[in-house]
């Protein structure tokens, strides 16, 4: 995230001598004011203020940095103020400030910390900050902070560059784990904006934060935004524009009709309903229901991996020492020694926010911060499967019951919500410190406890099935796990067998998330094996990019296939299914097991029965490759000359 892409000149005063630190914080709230990017300068002042009484901002070489998250910030934004005199805000080393950065950044992420970091960064350099006190006006200031960033990051992308002239088109990408499908769908926009000769700008929610943020400038001055994204984006800060919002896939696969029906104007107007975007997310127009209830669950999906990848690796690493040190397989396996029972217990510690985290960024999807509580809670209940009837019982409802908490609980809450609108406005202060929590967590409580012990019931149930099955069964379900990891790569399919091999782990069914890895990576391997020997099979472009679908196939990335499969989606997706299957089927026959829910070939070693699981996944790879052999047809050079 560039500096100057967060800095207007209307957001800049050079020469400035306010006669304290309180007039110098008015004077930088009033430069970010006239940058268009707060939406209430009084609450923006008091989160202000808030950060400044925990310890001045200014820390030294007369460097301040003032900065606050807030909901009354639209846009991240800056503002600079020089003082060539200085001010007493009151730094660490005593001396004046004569160089203040206020940042301002939407409370829903770690931005300012970003921006803060990079501002740190370059500061540290005394020329540069030289140059900046003696800069005549804006535009130079500007100029010198764009040279410093060039030089300390000369890889990086320069967005001003492109924008000088205005982008016509920007876009937003994003997908529940931030990994492929948000950058993909980003690089298909942007090839597709090079070739019609349209300016574009993505902005990218990947899993390492947003990327390349639109500044409200490029929004108001562009014809329309794309919202390519599977999860809630930022949404607030395109109100009145002409906005696109679809599935990240449709960034991938049509991205020239997107663009093309920005600027024909094919667009409806997007109007923001208030509130923080969490809580609207979903409801776009035209957006069906059931749209929206899988874009929450992919809310709390997202948030949810990480704490699966990690604690379900590590608990992994614990039977894998305890494996190689030849301790007992008992029921304390992956505890017997030290090390193992270390990484047993930190991992432990990770994986059992899984069902709570999931719940409560669904509810949080929902129904907003008041949501979040209620779903963190409703999955804390399930996960522990507390219901304060001993006679029942405590029989955990786990994943069952915190898809409940987070989906009933968020739209009870959203009720509350309303209803409290009608009560008298001198309560708004204290509804979300007081009547929110204490609501919610009393509609949770009550819904938890009369459906817990039912839906534990039923999880319980659906372990047992699981666990009853015969090999045929098993076969069976391992081959449709794995052909539905291959139907859309990536899409609903693929992420509902995820969350159930996920699911699976949490109920100690561990052949399950075995099966739905080995799907998820056959698709690309298959067609790398493709691409290397049946290579008539291809166009070039298809054959220079073969070869990266190994790395992403052994490293359980599905979405390399997309391209292939969007190109020829009757041959290539039936084929990846058939090798998907195949593979599924015989990790199933084998009895492979695993404990990481990610990581590909890296976690291996970590498989139960590793070896045939290996032989699984070469036979699932053969298989694709064969039927795509058998149903694409040879490429001839009159077809090459017809395609181009």
């Amino acid at each position: 995230m560039r500096i100057v892409d967060l800095l207007k000149k209307q957001s800049i005063t050079l020469g400035a001598s306010p006669a304290d630190k309180q007039e110098a914080i008015d004077m930088l709230i009033e430069l970010q004011v006239k940058g268009g990017n707060i939406a209430d300068k009084e609450e923006y002042k008091k989160g202000i203020l808030a950060r400044e009484e925990k310890g001045s901002t200014a820390v030294g070489e007369g460097i301040a940095i003032p900065h606050a998250k807030s909901e009354a910030v639209k846009a991240p934004s800056l503002a600079a103020m020089t003082v060539p005199q200085g001010v007493d805000y009151e730094a660490l080393d005593d001396e004046p400030s004569n160089l203040l950065f206020m940042i301002a950044a939407p409370n829903d992420g770690d931005v300012h910390l970003e921006v803060l970091s990079r501002l740190m960064t370059i500061l540290m350099d005394e020329d540069f900050r030289e140059k900046l006190l003696s800069a005549k006006d804006a535009d130079e200031f500007l100029k010198v902070i764009d040279d410093m960033e060039k030089e300390k990051y000369p890889d990086e992308p320069v967005a001003k560059e492109q924008a000088a002239e205005g982008y016509r088109v920007l876009a937003v990408t994003a997908c529940p784990t931030g990994i492929a499908h948000t950058y993909m769908a980003a690089e298909a926009l942007e090839k597709a904006g090079k070739k019609l000769g349209i300016a574009i700008k993505v902005e990218t929610n990947g899993s390492g934060g947003a990327k390349n943020i639109l500044t409200q400038e490029e929004i108001d001055g562009c014809d329309g935004i794309i919202v390519a994204a599977d999860k809630t984006v930022a949404m607030a800060r395109f109100d009145g524009k002409k906005v696109i919002r679809t599935k990240v896939s449709d960034g991938i696969k049509i991205p020239e009709e997107l663009i093309n029906r920005i600027e024909a104007g094919d667009a409806p107007v997007y109007h923001h309903e208030g509130g923080n975007d969490a809580a609207h997310g979903g409801s776009s127009e035209g957006e069906s229901f059931g749209r929206r209830l899988y874009k929450h669950l992919m809310n709390g999906v997202s948030n949810m991996l990480p704490f699966t990848v990690a604690g379900g690796i590590f608990i992994a690493l614990a039977f894998l020492i305890d494996t190689i040190g030849g301790a007992p397989q008992d029921g304390d396996f992956g505890t017997h020694l030290a090390a193992a029972a270390w990484f047993k217990t930190i991992g432990g510690y990770a994986f059992n926010f899984m069902i709570p985290v999931l719940a409560g960024y669904i509810g949080m999807s929902i129904a907003d911060r008041p949501g979040f509580l209620v779903g963190m809670a409703g999955g804390a209940m399930a996960a522990a499967g507390s219901t304060f009837a001993k006679p029942a019982g405590d029989i955990p409802s786990g994943f069952l019951g915190a898809l409940l908490a987070g989906f009933v609980g968020g739209f009870l809450m959203k009720c509350l919500i309303k209803a409290c609108d009608k009560m008298p406005k001198a309560l708004n202060g204290i509804k979300p410190v007081l009547i929110y929590p204490l609501g919610g967590l009393g509609i949770v409580a009550v819904m938890m406890c009369a459906v817990n012990p039912f839906m534990g019931m039923l999880n319980e149930g659906l372990s047992s099935l699981l666990n009853s099955m015969g090999d045929s069964s098993k076969i069976l379900l391992g081959c449709i796990l794995g052909a539905m990891m291959s139907i859309d790569m990536g899409g609903p399919f693929n992420k509902a067998a995820y969350v159930f091999g996920t699911a699976a782990i949490s109920n100690g069914n561990f052949g399950i998330m075995a099966a739905v890895m080995i799907g998820g990576m056959v698709p690309p391997i298959a067609i790398a094996l493709s691409t290397t020997f049946f290579r008539n099979r291809w166009n070039e472009e298809e054959l220079k990019n073969g070869p990266v679908n190994y790395i992403m196939g052994l490293s359980f990335i599905t979405e390399g296939a997309i391209p292939y499969a969007a190109a020829d989606p009757a041959r290539v997706i039936p084929s990846c299914m058939v090798g998907a299957a195949v593979a599924g089927g015989l990790s199933m026959a084998f009895d492979c097991g695993l404990r990481a829910p990610h990581g590909g070939v890296f976690v291996f070693a970590v498989v139960e029965n590793p070896l045939m699981y290996v032989v699984a996944l070469c036979a699932g790879s053969v298989a694709g490759m064969l039927m795509l052999a058998l149903l694409k047809k040879k490429r001839t050079a009159k077809a090459e000359q017809t395609a181009e």
